[in-house]
């Protein structure tokens, strides 16, 4: 059986790494949907958070590392949510966004999730430390 940070990190690599391939971050004025694969910062993004997220799980011995891991992943997902806001908000009218898609929430899913899986980790790492100070 798996740790529950396990399962909230697996959460966030799908909600960085699946999700965004199904839904639009927004829909244009023509009601084009825009998806994350239509400009190299949000791939980079959503790759970078993917990445941290698939390094933690497979880092599970190391608790530490995937506490420092998931960190730098919930900072990754602020930059690209405070980017996402940024685009919707900068644009004067409807010249650019018209209609907010599903994607443009999954950061905040997995800054959740994120936030989750750090709070086992730390839990974890405590019950270590006061297992080895009965010692």
């Amino acid at each position: 059986m798996f740790r529950p940070q396990t399962y909230y990190l697996i959460g966030s690599l799908i909600a960085t790494g699946l999700l965004p391939f199904v839904f639009p971050l927004w829909h244009d004025a023509a009601g084009k949907p825009f998806y994350f694969m239509m400009d190299i910062v949000y791939i980079a993004l959503f790759g970078l958070s993917t990445t941290l997220s698939l390094l933690s799980i497979l880092s599970h011995s190391k608790r530490q590392q995937q506490f420092v891991m998931g960190r730098l992943n919930i900072i990754s997902n602020l930059i690209l949510l405070g980017l996402l806001v940024y685009r919707t908000l900068s644009t004067s009218g409807e010249t650019a966004v018209s209609e907010k898609g599903v994607g443009m929430f999954l950061p905040i899913f997995s800054i959740v999730l994120l936030v989750l899986a750090n709070k086992a980790i730390k839990k974890d790492e405590d019950l270590v430390k006061s297992v080895d100070r009965l010692r």
